[in-house]
């Protein structure tokens, strides 16, 4: 069974070989094998969104504590002994960086 999708070039999506989309294995679901690219054509990760995303629901990352086990208080000045031996630096965006992610206050 064929997807059909709806895109800005729709060029894009005329040969059978170019479709890299497939119906996923759960249902509800699609999977594209490369990079996505949302208000970007040159996405250099596997999503990559240009702009302002709305959540409606949980987003897991591995610094959550659900995805943690055996959390144990440390020794706080020993801590601070590391903390002060971190290199901390300010910067700013180059500009052409800036520009491209919609960065005013680079």
């Amino acid at each position: 069974e064929k997807l059909f999708f709806q895109a800005s070039n729709p060029g894009q999506f005329e040969n059978d070989s170019d479709v890299l989309w497939q119906r996923g294995h759960v249902p509800e679901t699609i999977v594209y094998h490369g990079r996505v690219g949302i208000n970007t054509d040159a996405p250099d990760e596997a999503l990559v969104v240009c702009g302002n995303a709305k959540v409606m629901g949980r987003v897991m990352h591995p610094s959550d504590s659900r995805a943690k086990q055996n959390i144990r208080e440390v020794d706080t000045n020993e801590q601070l002994r590391r903390i002060k031996q971190m290199r901390l630096v300010e910067y700013d965006y180059k500009p052409e960086f800036a520009s491209v992610m919609g960065i005013k206050d680079t």
